[in-house]
């Protein structure tokens, strides 16, 4: 006993964080989509962020620069949701027996998380459309295999404004 207390004050057990390891059930792309969607909206924001001029003063320089970070750090954060939220359903929700229906689902998967990883390096609109329309296209499936043919995500054009 007093050895296995020793060896976990020495190497403690870190903090696991999942969706569900039951697995639960519930399950929905969303997420994935509404991540997607901020990082094209901060691309957006970014690539229309006036940058002042080089003799501006200091203090607008400063709200550019601080502006601008915000915007890069929200698109690093919901790139991270977005792939966090795509390994959650290709590891927990789709199983073998869905490959039959879908025979490139690790393609798709795969191609979609190196999208998210290309909008993290750049600030690329086309880049950024592609990757919600990965992120659709992993959504059509998950709902075709719940059952749900020809899904449409209706409220994507409000939720993501102008």
């Amino acid at each position: 006993m007093k050895s296995l207390f020793e060896i976990t004050r020495w190497l403690p057990a870190r903090k696991a964080h999942a969706h569900c390891d039951i697995p639960c059930g519930i399950y929905d792309p969303i997420s994935a989509k509404i991540a997607a969607q901020t990082v094209q909206k901060m691309v957006l924001r970014i690539q229309n962020l006036a940058k002042p001029e080089p003799n501006a003063p200091a203090a607008a320089q400063l709200a550019y620069t601080n502006t601008l970070s915000r915007y890069i750090k929200v698109k690093e954060d919901h790139g991270e949701i977005c792939k966090r939220e795509l390994d959650i359903l290709w590891q927990d929700f789709f199983n073998p027996t869905h490959l039959q229906k879908f025979p490139d689902i690790h393609d798709t998967f795969w191609k979609t998380e190196k999208l998210v990883s290309k909008n993290k390096q750049e600030v690329n609109m086309d880049a950024a459309k592609e990757l919600v329309a990965a992120v659709d296209k992993i959504a059509g499936m998950f709902w075709e295999a719940k059952g749900v043919p020809n899904y449409k995500d209706a409220h994507a054009d409000v939720r993501f404004g102008s």
